[in-house]
Formats: C-alpha cells, structure tokens, sequence
C-alpha cells in the first residue's frame, strides 16, 4: 500500500507539468504564488528536460523509499513486554497498574498517589504510553507522585462483536467506578486522541468520579483541515456498509489505509529518512517501536466503526452537537470538573483547528500548544518537558496553571 501510494503520488507529477507550465494548475491558496512564479522557469527549461528531472527524482525517492521499508524489516529491536499487576478486567480489556512494581522488574512509584487512568484509542494498542524503558509516558507519571493505571482495550472478542461507543464507554465508566472505590477518592481522567472522547463521555456521565480530565491530541471538530473526508466516506458508504456485513468488523488494514489517506507523503518521508539512519542509534531504535505499534491495531467493532466513522468523520456528529450516547447528547459545555488540553502544533492526525474546536467550549480548561506531533508528543525526548512535566502539574494541582 505505501509503495503504491508514493508511485502514485511521484508520478502524477508527470502529467501535471503541462497545468504547472501554461499556468492553469489550481494551486493550494498558499502555494498560488510560488506556483504562478514558477511556470516561466518550466517553460524556459523546456518539458523533455523537466520531465527526465522529475522521473529521476522520483526513481531516487522510491529507491530510498524500499531501502527504509528493508532495513525496517531487518532491524534488530523487539519490544521486550514487562508484566504489570491487572487492576480490573472485563472481556477483553484490562487495567495496567503502573502505581507498583512489574514483575521481576524496577518500582516506579507506589500504590499511593493520585490515580489517573489513560484511556487510548479504541484503534491502537494503548502501550505507545510506554513505548520503551526511556519512552514511558505512564512510567514518567508514575516518577511524579501519580498512579497510572493504563486501560488496554483489547482486540473486539466475542464479548464485543456487538459493541458500540455507548457499550465501550459504559465499559469504561465501571473501570473508573472501581478504580475510584478501591483508591476512595476521585480519579483523573487523561484521554489520548479517540479516548480523549470516550473520558469527556464518563466524566459528563459521572462527574463525582472525576477529579480533572486531561485530554491529549482529541479531536472534536472532524471537518478541520480535511474537507475532502466527508464527501469521500458518503460515496464509500455502500462500500462500508457492505464491509461491515461481510466481516461483522472493521478491519485493521482498512483502518490503516483510511490514516495513510490524512497525509500520503508522510509515510514515504519517514522511511526515506529512517533509511539513512545508524541503526544502533536510539533514534532508528525508537523508529522502528513506533512502527512496530502502528501495525500492530485492532479492528473495529461494527457498531463501533459506524459511530466512529460514519458519525464523527462523515457527520461531524461530536461538532454539531449529534453524538449521543446512551440516548442523551455529549455536550462538553456542561462539564463540571476542570480539564488541561494539550494541542499538538504539528499533528496531521488531529489537525489543531480540530482539538481547538473542543477547548473552546470547555467551560473551566487550560490548554497548551506543544510544538509536537500526533505521536512524538507522547513518546519523543522532548514529552518530559513539553508534555509530561505540565500535565502532572495540572494533575496535583487541576485549579492552576501549569508550571505554578
């Protein structure tokens, strides 16, 4: 799929020339001028030697391109799981608790603290909150005097074949339930992307079990920056609805296919970039992790994909105010405890425009702009300070501003 997309999107430079030279490409607004300048140097280099240009470039690319994707293959980093002690289970999700010790291994913080339960995305594995021994998100919490507890949803079992949002959430609220029983005080909630939208659900359902809500890189406004996805998925819906009969699921292929589509030339960037790394580096170590994570998601429920994508990517349900769960509409106006948004500058999953949608109508939120992508926020060298270090201020102390 990467190699094909990339081959596509290279070579369509070919047959654009002819738009670019006569100067009736339809630019992007902020590429019009640049674009407009550029046509008379085409024409002065002439078609036949811009044409042979673009070709080799775009061979050197997809060369470079399978050189990643190989060394890729051939790394030799394995993620090395270490055993946490399971706060609560129900089918197949389960609650890591990083408050004590794993087994056989070092003790980062203790059953004291404030509890905080990470809710990832239903999509992907909630371990990218702790990539790697020196890429914990929860680990770097459990440093700073909180109790992490990371819910690991689990791939849809027979349990969840019939699952919803509304299913998954109130599955989520009876975790919280008895994490807040078994601590006897309120616990935060600290939703990244999807599951920043699952905690602002329980924390509107059950605001005496909440102490603050984080939300990290979650959407709200599904339209921001990508006006071509509702017109795509309603001419796909046939396609989905058919999909969804078929498999009784959505696939992880499909859902990789769809994330890829946000950002075509990012893929084939990265692995031109990781190819020219030192593959003992901990940068190409740490590539290589996040890869690993990336393809290594879940299906979707079919309840699921439709309320997510049909829902909230084609209808923009959660914007404009038809997202309804258990019947009863997600209004983040009438939220009654504090809350800390984290927008990412640089993320191309959850454009800012998207998550910024959402902490404007917070009634009682702070918000901070790490300069950070979608994933580096949470697993980069720069988390600590960026992201880490406010949050878990905001966490001790939801009242105030981070940092004081």
């Amino acid at each position: 799929m990467h190699l094909a997309m990339a081959t596509t999107n290279w070579t369509s430079a070919m047959p654009a020339l002819p738009w670019a030279m006569s100067g009736m490409m339809p630019w992007k607004p902020d590429l019009a001028a640049e674009g407009r300048a550029l046509a008379p140097l085409l024409n002065e280099a002439g078609v036949t030697a811009i044409g042979a240009a673009v070709a080799e470039e775009a061979d050197t690319r997809l060369r470079e391109l399978i050189s990643g994707i190989y060394a890729y293959w051939h790394h030799p980093y394995r993620r090395r799981t270490r055993s946490r002690p399971v706060a609560w289970s129900e089918g197949s999700s389960r609650l890591d608790d990083y408050g004590r010790p794993a087994k056989g291994g070092d003790s980062r913080g203790t059953d004291a603290g404030l509890p905080a339960l990470l809710v990832p995305s239903l999509v992907n594995r909630g371990y990218i909150l702790d990539l790697m021994p020196e890429r914990s998100f929860a680990g770097y919490l459990a440093k700073r005097g909180i109790r992490p507890l990371l819910l690991e949803w689990g791939a849809p079992g027979e349990a969840e074949a019939h699952f919803d949002l509304t299913a998954y959430i109130a599955r989520l609220e009876r975790a919280l339930a008895h994490v807040a029983e078994r601590s006897g005080r309120p616990v935060a909630l600290v939703g990244y992307c999807m599951g920043g939208l699952l905690a602002l659900a329980v924390a509107l359902r059950r605001p005496d079990l909440v102490s603050g809500l984080g939300l990290l890189a979650t959407p709200w406004d599904f339209h921001a920056e990508h006006l071509w996805i509702p017109p795509f998925l309603a001419a796909s819906t046939p396609i989905f609805e058919s999909t969804l009969q078929t498999l009784g699921h959505f696939p992880v292929d499909a859902l990789q296919a769809g994330f890829a589509m946000l950002n075509p030339t990012l893929v084939p960037e990265k692995f031109r970039r990781f190819a020219a790394l030192d593959p003992d580096s901990r940068e190409a170590r740490t590539f290589v992790a996040v890869e690993d994570w990336l393809n290594d998601g879940v299906p979707l429920a079919a309840g699921v994909a439709r309320d997510c994508i049909m829902g909230w990517y084609r209808d923009n349900g959660p914007k404009l105010g038809q997202w309804r769960v258990a019947g009863q509409p997600v209004v983040p106006q009438a939220l009654s405890r504090p809350s800390l948004v984290v927008i990412p500058a640089q993320d191309r999953i959850v454009p800012p425009a998207s998550a910024t949608a959402l902490a404007d109508v917070l009634p009682r939120t702070i918000r901070i702009t790490p300069q950070r992508g979608h994933i580096g926020m949470v697993v980069s060298g720069a988390t600590v300070t960026e992201v880490g270090r406010p949050l878990t201020d905001w966490l001790l102390s939801p009242e105030s501003p981070p940092g004081q």
